[in-house]
């Protein structure tokens, strides 16, 4: 099994692991800290061996990294991990900020349940089963997402005491499950911006911006 040290630590950028297995230009390795898609969050972009990674697959029990080239390294070989930092933060803000949104979201509205939701480095993304346009509740959940951040709330992620798969978010009175990556506190996702979008008939769409 990878052992996932973003888990540990998302803020740790780089790592020495063993390679487990190598197939062509697709690796293993015991430990990584290069988040793969999962839960809607984009992969890490980064290098191992200091090859670049170009894909990333999050197969439960271990998680394979397709790179630009063969490697020139072998199976036992300890080699280095590095990640893109930038873009990591970007991540981590805006899934932390997807997350509450979420939560405002349906406390105004009763809906708990989205039928998607995505988090790039460029935005974040919420879609609803909605029979109107929810375009006039923007500007409340923009407000009292930006008072959430402005009051630096602690956010935790642990794992669960029965099931160490299984990973959770929370943040004040909120809470769920989640496998991502996400900052010490809301204080450091600054301010956000909400935009409407309509994805198809019946459905609504929450853009999430990073503002600062």
């Amino acid at each position: 099994m990878t052992l996932r040290l973003f888990w540990k630590d998302p803020y740790q950028t780089e790592c020495r692991a063993k390679v487990l297995s190598i197939s062509g230009n697709e690796v293993v390795l015991d430990q990584t800290v290069f988040f793969a898609f999962a839960g809607g969050q984009a992969s890490d972009h980064g290098t191992i061996g200091g090859i670049v990674v170009i894909e990333a697959k999050d197969l439960k029990n271990k998680i394979t990294y397709t790179l630009a080239q063969l490697p020139d390294f072998r199976i036992g070989d300890t080699i280095e991990m590095r990640i893109d930092w930038e873009r990591r933060a970007r991540l981590m803000k805006l899934h932390a900020a997807v997350h509450l949104v979420s939560f405002l979201f349906a406390e105004k509205t009763g809906i708990a349940e989205g039928i998607g939701s995505n988090i790039t480095p460029e935005k974040g993304r919420l879609d609803y089963v909605y029979p109107e346009n929810l375009a006039a509740l923007l500007p409340d959940l923009e407000l009292q997402a930006n008072r959430i951040m402005a009051e630096n709330v602690p956010i935790r992620r642990y794992g669960d005491s029965v099931d160490p798969e299984k990973q959770w978010w929370e943040c004040g009175k909120w809470k769920c499950l989640c496998c991502g990556t996400h900052p010490r506190s809301t204080g450091e996702i600054g301010k956000i911006k909400l935009k409407r979008a309509n994805p198809g008939k019946g459905k609504e769409r929450i853009e999430i911006y990073l503002t600062d």
